[in-house]
């Protein structure tokens, strides 16, 4: 079991552009997983391998690799920071043992780092903070510390802070150890010098660092005893202390650097050694029997029963469908059979692989704790778990956003369409946020998104990727339907078939609720035997799938069952199904039914020249300024705006601040859509809403 105390599994996320990928490629050069540097901007990035990414310089999905540091297996997943495809964060956190979060040192904590931090708490991911990018204007390490305090309630902990600013950063102060580090440039970083502390430098360091030891002083009493008694505190004591901390959430260690100056990444390596958790540092999993749901536990040992957990499917356009998975327990080996859970199904182990990016090596075993991809599993989707024949275990599936975007999608040849569909319905099974629907009324393809970009991407690797030539609509967003009173609807079905009586009556009352959708039969079960009522909960879900106003899905409402009656003596769920049609028509309708759209959380950084115009766009585009923030000749405009003006927001931007500002959105909520907007937008509605 010495193997798996040296493993670490970490993800690296953070804002779009703060300087993940290039931290990501700097850990790979120095590890010696790769031997030359590539760079996000030139499209040579070793982790950003789509022809979509190198383009536009972004990281679009997760990327799996793994590298060694001081005797350590780090397997690492790089994922995306654009908002659109935030799923792929989410379920790489959910089976990972750590997190490096990347902070811009001027951005700071922006919106998407907001998100990341929010879905690492949901999975209790211990996490190191590295404050990237100090070289620039305008970074501001001890600025990044307080944002992290004030928009992200935590309590960091810096054990480290930047020798020099902005142009003049030149190393980094460690606190634990009291030197500074700098590094040669001649040798891209890879050699670096440890020297004491500059004169200049030595009261700042000495304040900082009793910070840091009351700190540790709370969760440690031998600290406390040394530190108050002014005797030397070691070393060891103080990273012994920061690990136990760090993996139980009580704080963050923060570092710093500049990882396109090659500043601050071998002791970012150092930290993820010395201070994130390896598989058996953490609880064990815990999962249920798919068949009794009693709760299962695995721990993270060889030998207890194989548990894994599917957490990302990828289509290889030389092995077929790739199924990277997380193993908690046991080990997987080719040539054995395992079982996939939910379908139950029996499988043989073909093919093992390590992944490299897009690059593959063919393995015989992977064991607890390691991360791989299995090759040509077919009927398997993300949040599938694979385990033992003999003790099976489900892992709680992931959840995941609904589309916010969609638009129409057609062949540009009619011999194309039978291709379209089959490309569509593997985007479908790598993506779990894509979707597509067939309209039949209009007879047309609908491809449904997280925004612009999501579907901008899944065109573009259709036609490239796929080779199906297509024509892809206008984006349109995507709204919701709900009500916005209490009423109640009564709903009867009468009917003889083959002299047989069908009769069932229901009472539906719906009510108005703030988020999200609720079904509740509050109900006499002599008036309603429940063995009814999944159908019953079913015929509601499929009517508000599909709205009753203009076609979109209805939310935010509370479903009541509160009377009913059948014929006794030929219970049917074909009666009660249309009763319960009936009723929650009539109730939908006798509740003032409205429309909503989606609101989004935007941050726009612009030149403080800028800013008047910039907001005076904005309140045209509906939007909201909430927050200002000063970050020297900046500003940060913190709002919220509706996602239907904010098409071609991208280039109005940089219209409106000659190329200068830069923003990001991610989606906030579902709000109701004013009254003069519905008449231009749904002019046949007439008096229906009112």
């Amino acid at each position: 079991m010495e193997y798996i105390k040296k493993i670490r599994n970490i993800g690296i996320a953070a804002h779009i552009d703060a300087g993940k990928t290039t931290t990501t490629e700097r850990i790979l050069y120095y590890t010696g997983k790769i031997y030359r540097m590539g760079e996000v901007d030139e499209g040579t990035a070793t982790m950003d391998w789509m022809i979509q990414e190198k383009e536009r310089g972004i990281t679009i999905t997760a990327a799996a690799t793994t590298c060694f540091w001081k005797k350590h297996q780090i397997n690492i997943i790089d994922t995306p920071g654009h908002v659109d495809f935030t799923i792929e964060v989410e379920r790489c956190l959910k089976v990972l043992d750590g997190a490096v979060i990347v902070f811009c040192g001027v951005g700071g904590v922006e919106s998407q780092t907001e998100t990341v931090w929010h879905q690492a708490d949901r999975y209790k991911v211990p996490r190191i903070a590295f404050v990237n990018k100090l070289d620039r204007i305008g970074s501001d390490f001890e600025r990044v510390i307080e944002m992290m305090e004030e928009r992200l309630s935590l309590k960091p902990l810096p054990i480290q802070i930047p020798y020099g600013k902005e142009e003049n950063f030149q190393g980094v102060i460690d606190l634990i150890e009291e030197i500074l580090y700098i590094w040669y440039e001649e040798t891209l970083g890879a050699k670096y010098e440890k020297l004491p502390i500059p004169d200049e430098y030595q009261e700042i360091v000495k304040l900082k660092r009793e910070k840091m030891i009351e700190i540790l002083a709370e969760e440690n009493e031998e600290i406390l005893e040394k530190y108050l008694k002014g005797e030397k505190i070691d070393i060891e004591l103080i990273k012994k202390t920061i690990r136990k901390g760090t993996i139980n959430l009580k704080f963050y260690p923060v570092l710093c650097g500049s990882a396109l100056k090659n500043k601050g990444i071998q002791p970012l390596l150092d930290a993820i050694v010395d201070y994130l958790p390896s598989p058996i540092d953490l609880p064990p999993v815990v999962g249920f029997h798919p068949k009794s749901n009693q709760i299962e536990e695995r721990k993270a040992d060889i030998s207890q029963p194989l548990s894994a957990l599917i957490f990302k499917i990828q289509n290889d356009f030389n092995r077929g469908l790739l199924s990277y998975f997380r193993i908690y327990s046991g080990k997987i080996r080719t040539g054995k059979q395992i079982l996939v859970v939910p379908t139950m199904e029996k499988i043989r182990v073909n093919k093992i692989l390590l992944m490299h990016a897009n690059k593959q090596e063919e393995v015989e075993e992977l064991k607890a704790g390691e991360i791989g991809a299995l090759v040509g599993l077919k009927n398997v989707k993300t949040g599938y778990t694979l385990c033992d024949l003999h003790a099976p275990i489900a892992f709680e599936p992931l959840s995941f956003p609904e589309p916010v975007i969609f638009a129409t999608i057609e062949p540009k040849t009619k011999k194309d369409e039978k291709k379209l569909i089959e490309s569509l319905e593997l985007l479908m099974i790598e993506d779990p946020t894509f979707k597509v629907k067939y309209d039949e009324e209009t007879g047309q393809r609908i491809i449904m998104g997280m925004g612009e970009l999501h579907l901008e991407i899944i065109t573009d690797r259709l036609q490239r990727d796929y080779g199906v030539p297509c024509h892809v609509g206008k984006p349109q967003v995507s709204y919701r339907e709900t009500v916005t009173k209490e009423s109640v609807g009564i709903g009867k079905f009468f009917r003889i078939i083959d002299n047989k009586l069908y009769q069932a009556e229901i009472t539906v009352k719906i009510s108005p609720k703030e988020r999200g959708m609720n079904i509740v039969f509050n109900v006499d079960k002599d008036k309603i035997p429940e063995n009814f009522y999944p159908k019953i909960e079913e015929t509601i879900l499929g009517i508000t799938n599909s709205g009753l106003l203009i076609g979109y899905p209805v939310t935010n409402i509370l479903v009541e069952i509160i009377d009913g009656n059948y014929n006794k003596e030929n219970p049917s769920d074909f009666a009660f199904q249309m009763a319960v049609s009936n009723a929650f028509n009539e109730a939908y309708k006798n509740g003032m039914p409205t429309i909503l759209e989606p609101i989004m959380n935007i941050e726009i950084l612009t030149p403080e020249e800028y800013m008047g115009v910039i907001i005076n766009d904005l309140i045209a585009r509906r939007g909201k300024v909430l927050k200002i923030e000063v970050i020297k000749d900046y500003r940060l405009l913190l709002g919220i705006v509706p996602l239907k003006e904010t098409f071609g927001y991208a280039t109005a931007i940089r219209s409106l601040s000659s190329g200068r500002a830069t923003y990001s959105m991610h989606f906030s909520h579902y709000e109701k859509l004013p009254e003069e907007e519905i008449k231009k937008i749904f002019p046949y509605l007439g008096e229906i809403i009112k």
